[in-house]
């Protein structure tokens, strides 16, 4: 059933955004991922989605940041989904916040949180986080679709 409701799960178009964070040592960390969506705007809450498997979901714990990308950032989707940290972040120009965590320079929005609830979802965690700081700048939003990157007609 997996690859049949994956397959029917893509016929949602979604935005793609980049989530970064930061391990006690220091090292940054940053997955694609396109579960993330508004939760509230009074507390501001945002959440997203992590594999339980993902060898580096704790990294999160503390709380994380997430860029929302832009169509002219589509070659940094495909980045961020292979290859270890190191190269996920190579040639990627970031910002850090006050936080310590990274945004992706260029986004066209980010919103930095601290974790407000990690709630448990079959093979997945839903990650709540509280927004602490955020911004944004003009631009046309990469979409997701039936796998592939494509974009919005204006």
């Amino acid at each position: 059933m997996s690859r049949p409701l994956r397959d029917a799960l893509g016929r949602w178009a979604t935005g793609v955004v980049i989530v970064t964070g930061r391990d006690g040592n220091g090292a940054h960390y940053g997955m694609t991922v396109n579960s993330f969506a508004s939760v509230s705007l009074d507390p501001a809450l945002v959440l997203w989605s992590i594999q339980r498997s993902c060898e580096y979901a704790d990294v999160f714990e503390s709380g994380y940041c997430v860029s929302v990308l832009g169509e002219h950032q589509s070659d940094v989707v495909w980045q961020f989904t292979q290859g270890d940290q190191n190269e996920r972040f190579a040639g990627v120009e970031t910002r850090e916040l006050t936080s310590g965590r990274r945004a992706l320079a260029g986004a066209l929005a980010y919103f930095d949180c601290d974790l407000h609830q990690r709630v448990v979802a079959g093979d997945h965690d839903v990650l709540i986080g509280q927004v602490t700081e955020f911004d944004t700048q003009d631009g046309q939003p990469v979409l997701f679709n039936q796998g592939q990157l494509g974009k919005v007609a204006v």
